[in-house]
């Protein structure tokens, strides 16, 4: 399952949640600013960045900058915590699959979400996983969301 972490306020947010519900890739998401973003979600993320925290913290949240924060003067452990204690130091919409990340909203790179979501969608799409099976508009009329 895709998890996107949003914020409420965030235009990015909005238009990835629009995406992914237009291409109608299923995804749960996950508030930052309440309380819904946990340890280990921080250390998932951390994870999978390629980039470092540079890849997930803004250099330019009020917290850091006002506090004069060097993120990596921080052991691990000292960064999940600050992340936990300040989630609005994350860049946001932080896109999440079991193997990476993606932050931001980039129209071009979001369509790397397809072919794996599309393979989800066809595994439950069944008429013990699915009460509409036999009447859904997209598989009798052979919508994209059968091919790869």
């Amino acid at each position: 399952m895709i998890r996107i972490y949003i914020s409420p306020s965030c235009s990015s947010c909005r238009k990835v949640k629009e995406w992914f519900t237009q291409q109608k890739i299923p995804f749960e998401t996950k508030s930052i600013l309440s309380g819904q973003l946990t340890k280990k979600d921080i250390k998932d993320i951390i994870k999978k960045t390629l980039d470092g925290t540079d890849e997930i913290i803004s250099k330019r949240s009020k917290i850091i900058k006002e506090n004069n924060i060097d993120i990596n003067s921080m052991s691990l452990n000292e960064l999940i915590d600050f992340i936990y204690e300040n989630p609005s130091c994350l860049k946001r919409p932080i896109i999440v699959t079991d193997s990476r990340i993606q932050v931001g909203y980039n129209s071009e790179e979001i369509r790397s979400f397809i072919p794996k979501a599309r393979r989800i969608f066809r595994e439950n799409c069944t008429p013990e996983n699915c009460p509409k099976y036999y009447t859904c508009k997209d598989r009798i009329e052979g919508a994209d969301c059968y091919e790869d």
